[in-house]
């Protein structure tokens, strides 16, 4: 159930959510065991030295000046737990802790339409993502998208208008590429500006597929009107599907290198896209509709760290844990196979791990050694 953090436990969220050693999964897996960020960054310390270093928090005078300084710019610290965080990214599992939204929040709580593409676009991809976003806006869509050079610049300045929000990978205060200095002031003022990262923070190419999550996060669907291969329009296109979002693909001249990932597209099942119709009548039906939850991990995710029980076995397998473990991904289903443990018991353990910043999560419940032992 929503509800409204005061500003102490605000800062709170704030400082475990930038924490180093805490990502999404392992800052669920803390409010689920303690109920409260205030809480955890209590009991973390605790867990940390049990998985063999100390924990390092985000400092309290740190997490109260960006408060500050958010509020400053006109902007808004919204946790994934208040009424009015956005409800796609909500429906995440996990949802991002925390966002920072500059501009008009308002817009988070409407029905959106992700539209990106390539940044080296061609003229007539440029042209159509414009059309496309002006008429998905009319009809009543917020068009989101990454603030990049292309078609996603493209799609911005069409649904001005309409309502649009830029995720950017940087802090929401960082304008990045330099030249839509113009195109970003233009979104912040009409519409809205959504990171997850410290203010001043410099976009890195780590921090773009955690963007590109938000885009499709936020969306009812993707639309992407041109992209390469390997490019990080697909990445947003595979997020959706892993967020069981829908997905539509503008084709293209197989001539084209641009056309080759959205043509592929086509061929896996998105939705060939012409038109705004064509977008329209797939989503129609489920705008009156919540989120559906996404497609859900395997088991070992069910049982809920809520007690102290699993510590004892944890202590107990502990160094088999750390036996499984290797420098490449490991699904955790595989940990517990290997070990003959309980869930519970090795998921406490690898949060142990986690926060002592030895252990690493990876897409599809996968966990690796943070550093090699011995390096």
């Amino acid at each position: 159930m929503s509800r409204a953090l005061d500003a102490a436990e605000k800062r709170a969220w704030l400082r475990l959510t930038r924490s180093p050693s805490v990502g999404p999964v392992t800052f669920a897996h803390l409010i689920r065991r303690f109920g409260s960020a205030s809480a955890a960054l209590k009991e973390a310390p605790r867990l940390a030295l049990r998985g063999g270093k100390p924990f390092v928090a985000y400092p309290e005078a740190d997490a109260e000046r960006e408060m500050q300084q958010t509020e400053a710019l006109g902007g808004k610290l919204i946790a994934s737990c208040e009424p009015d965080f956005p409800p796609g990214l909500a429906a995440l599992d996990p949802p991002p802790p925390m966002i920072s939204v500059l501009g008009q929040p308002h817009l988070l709580c409407r029905d959106m339409i992700a539209v990106v593409g390539a940044r080296n676009a061609s003229a007539l991809a440029r042209k159509f993502a414009q059309i496309l976003s002006r008429e998905l806006g009319e009809a009543g869509l917020v068009i989101a998208s990454g603030l990049a050079r292309g078609i996603d610049s493209a799609a911005h300045e069409a649904a001005l208008p309409t309502g649009t929000a830029a995720v950017v990978a940087g802090g929401m205060d960082i304008v990045y590429p330099p030249e839509n200095d113009a195109l970003y002031r233009a979104v912040a003022a009409q519409g809205a500006v959504i990171s997850e990262m410290p203010l001043g923070e410099a976009p890195q190419a780590r921090h773009f597929p955690r963007r590109n999550r938000l885009i499709s996060g936020l969306a009812r669907g993707v639309v992407v009107v041109e992209a390469a291969e390997r490019s990080g329009s697909l990445i947003t296109a595979q997020y959706a599907l892993d967020q069981n979002r829908e997905i539509f693909a503008v084709p293209g001249s197989p001539l084209d290198p641009r056309a080759k990932g959205t043509n592929r597209l086509i061929r896996e099942g998105a939705t060939l896209t012409e038109s705004a119709e064509d977008v329209l009548t797939v989503l129609r039906p489920m705008l009156t509709t919540g989120f559906s939850e996404p497609y859900p991990d395997s088991g070992s995710a069910a049982p809920p760290l809520q007690a102290d029980a699993w510590d004892s076995e944890a202590d107990r397998i502990r160094p088999k844990v750390e036996e499984a473990l290797g420098v490449t991904p490991v699904e955790i289903d595989e940990i517990i196979r290997q070990t003959g443990a309980s869930a519970g018991a090795v998921l406490t353990a690898i949060l142990e791990l986690e926060l002592a910043g030895r252990c690493r999560r990876h897409p599809g419940n996968r966990v690796s050694w943070a550093i090699a032992p011995g390096i």
